[in-house]
Formats: structure tokens, sequence, C-alpha cells
């Protein structure tokens, strides 16, 4: 019988995975990427005490640092970290930088999975926060929440979400999962009158059925551009000039967006609610996500 971890590592110094949990990748193998310059990368799922902490210190200068978040410490000795009550049942993967000579290097990028089992130990999944998705329900028990994504600000080109992409649809091949679902964040520093016209530019193009629609418990206040009547995107070219690269990266994978965006003021952000079913996967990303398998 397949059994959840229901105490954070927090609670015993202990970091363990949940008994189902078998990493999909072995630990840190390495995936090759080609940018401006040629530099390999290493995915892995997190399996230590301190590999998680490297996660949450990252997501912490990301999320905290440069976008503003207004982060609570919930233990003591988690200062400097982004913690909550989801890490303890999720599963992490990392990405991590290799040198010239093959020395792992500094983690670069990070995700989190919730699956369907974990879920129902956390008590739900972690936008049911921010959303009512009860249009879901009959979803739930096929369905990974993916959440957290951050990469450092050095790597953004788009190869490291691909990396992590890459190791989720092994994942979800191994659970025998066939959706994802997660808040693709945009931060109003700023930025709220573009959120309101990338709201504007999704639900045109890329709006989910009305049967998977869902409501922000928060909304986010769409009015600061009166009526939208002089939309901001003009061109393909602008959309994606304003757009946070991985809300691009999802709608171009054959993503859809289930409803208007949430605010969470903790984040400053406007949280788009997305859902990817992997029969609708872009056919072009199928190698990404599934590759020989």
């Amino acid at each position: 019988m397949q059994t959840e971890r229901q105490r954070s590592y927090f609670d015993t110094g202990t970091f363990t995975h949940p008994a189902h949990h078998t990493p999909p990748l072995p630990p840190r193998s390495p995936l090759q990427l080609t940018t401006d310059t040629k530099r390999s990368l290493q995915v892995s799922w997190a399996n230590s005490e301190a590999d998680l902490r490297a996660a949450q210190q990252l997501r912490y200068q990301v999320f905290a640092l440069e976008m503003g978040a207004q982060l609570s410490s919930p233990l003591p000795g988690s200062e400097g970290l982004d913690v909550d009550h989801y890490d303890a049942f999720c599963d992490h993967l990392l990405v991590h930088e290799v040198d010239h000579q093959g020395q792992v290097g500094m983690l670069v990028g990070t995700y989190r999975t919730l699956t369907p089992l974990a879920a129902r130990h956390a008590g739900g999944w972690y936008s049911d926060g921010e959303f009512d998705l009860t249009p879901l329900k009959i979803l739930r028990n096929r369905t990974v929440e993916l959440g957290r994504s951050c990469v450092h600000p050095d790597w953004r080109s788009g190869g490291v979400i691909m990396t992590l992409w890459a190791a989720l649809g092994q994942y979800m091949l191994q659970h025998k999962l066939d959706t994802m679902i997660g808040c693709a964040s945009m931060s109003l520093q700023n930025q709220e009158e573009a959120a309101s016209h990338v709201w504007q530019h999704l639900s045109a193009h890329y709006l989910a059925d009305p049967q998977w629609q869902v409501q922000p418990r928060i909304p986010l206040n769409l009015l600061a551009t009166p009526l939208l009547a002089q939309p901001l995107f003009s061109s393909a070219l602008q959309f994606s000039e304003y757009t946070p690269p991985l809300i691009k990266g999802y709608v171009r994978c054959g993503s859809r967006l289930l409803g208007p965006p949430a605010l969470d003021p903790h984040f400053n952000t406007a949280d788009f609610p997305i859902m990817l079913r992997l029969a609708d996967l872009a056919p072009r990303y199928q190698q990404h996500f599934f590759g020989a398998a």
C-alpha cells in the first residue's frame, strides 16, 4: 500500500521522501544545453534536507529579494528560505549548472510537484487557496500540481525550463498522470496595466472550455485599465515582450487558461490558473517532455 509522509522534515530534523517516490531520473544525470555558450546542466530530485533547503533559498532570492514578496518564516531556522506547508508533501526537482571540468555548481532552477495522493494528505492543492477549483474535481486523481517554478536570473533563456519539463514528463509517465495544473505568476511591480492586457490576450486565444473554467478567490482588479479599449499588444511580438517566459512556454506547449487571474497579495503577483492535458501537448514539445520514452 502506498503511504505519504505526513510530517514536515522540520518536525523530525530529517528529510524523508514519500514512500511512493522513486526518482524518475538518476541523481544529477547530465542533460546538455546550448545557449549563447555551451553549458551543461544536471537534473535531479531532492533527496536530502540540504537539497530542499537549496531550493527554498533560491526561491527566497527570486521571490523575496528580486520580486519583493512578503514571505513569513513559519518555523525557526527558516529565515532566508521560502518555506510553506506544502513543501513537506511535494517532490522537488532541481537543476544545477556544471562547469567544463564536470564539477556541479550552483542550483539554477527548481520546481515542486504535488501528486494526487500527496495532495490528499496535504489537505488539497496549493491552488485551492487561490481559486475555486470545483470544476476540476473529476480530474484530481490524474493531476499533478506544479508550483514554485524558479530560475536564477542568469539562466532565463529557456533552457532550464525545458530541462525541468523533460524531467516532469518522465515523472508524469511514471506516476500515470495525464494532467498538470498550476498558477503561472506575473509580478505586479510596475506592471499592473500589463497584467490586465496579458489576461485580455490569453483569454482571447488560450481560454479553456467552459466546463473547466474556475474563479479566483481574490480577483485581480482588471478594471485598472478602463475597459481595455486599446489593447497593449497589437502583435504577437509585443505580447512576447511583456509576458513572463513561463506563461509563454505554457501556452506554446498547449496549456489552457482556466479563468481570470487571482491577486496574491503576499507575492504581489497576478496568478493565472493554467492547465495542460498531455493529450493537448503541442507536437513539437512532445520530444521535450517524453524524449525517447
